[in-house]
């Protein structure tokens, strides 16, 4: 989650999006997070952004520069242009309270979906890995974008609802909902989630 998604003064809140939600969705993040690392886990991150020269955002054939919130805001309002989600910026950034920590993956990525122009499926591939929990902001547009990816590669996906959060009202989480459970995944929450690594952690513990 980085401070365009999830912080006051970010790229959603500049769109007038709420994010007074995200405090609660990234402290449920942290806790999964540090559940999946106690239980040995690999963490990785996905993180949107674009050069300052655009570079990948997509050329005048490509809807991606039409439709991606940051490169809309940069376009509509010049005193943004080269610090929305731009390489470099405290927009960009990772909150602090998600900074990654030594051995985890961050995958830099110009379009929604995880999978679409990144390693992200060699990487899960050359370890192995087939079951995804997924949490982040926006659940309706990147998050369940790499989800979708995610079950045409035939990896199956978790959703952990409560640490993830829409770009816009709660009807459209409980849409996001919907989807994944009933087309493309399963769902759980946070508190659910860390009840299972943990116990998965003291029983290898104790193996």
């Amino acid at each position: 989650m980085q401070n365009g998604f999830a912080s006051p003064g970010g790229m959603l809140d500049l769109a007038g999006i709420d994010v007074g939600p995200a405090r609660e969705v990234v402290a449920n993040a942290r806790m999964v997070c540090e559940a999946a690392r106690r239980a040995e886990l690999p963490v990785l991150y996905l993180t949107i952004g674009y050069p300052p020269d655009l570079s990948t955002a997509g050329g005048p054939d490509s809807p991606n520069p039409q439709k991606e919130l940051a490169l809309c805001l940069m376009r509509e309002r010049p005193e943004l242009r080269g610090k929305l989600l731009t390489f470099g910026t405290w927009d960009f950034q990772i909150v602090d309270e998600l900074a990654p920590l030594q051995g985890d993956t961050v995958i830099v990525k110009s379009r929604y979906s995880g999978f679409h122009g990144t390693d992200l499926d060699s990487v899960l591939r050359n370890r192995g890995i087939r079951n995804l929990l997924m949490l982040g902001i926006a659940s309706n547009v990147c998050v369940e974008s790499t989800i979708r990816d995610a079950y045409f590669l035939e990896y199956w996906s978790v959703m952990v609802a409560d640490a993830t959060m829409p770009a816009g009202s709660a009807e459209i989480q409980r849409a996001t909902v919907y989807n994944v459970k009933t087309f493309f995944g399963w769902t759980t929450s946070s508190e659910e989630l860390v009840t299972v690594l943990d116990t998965a952690s003291t029983d290898t513990t104790n193996a």
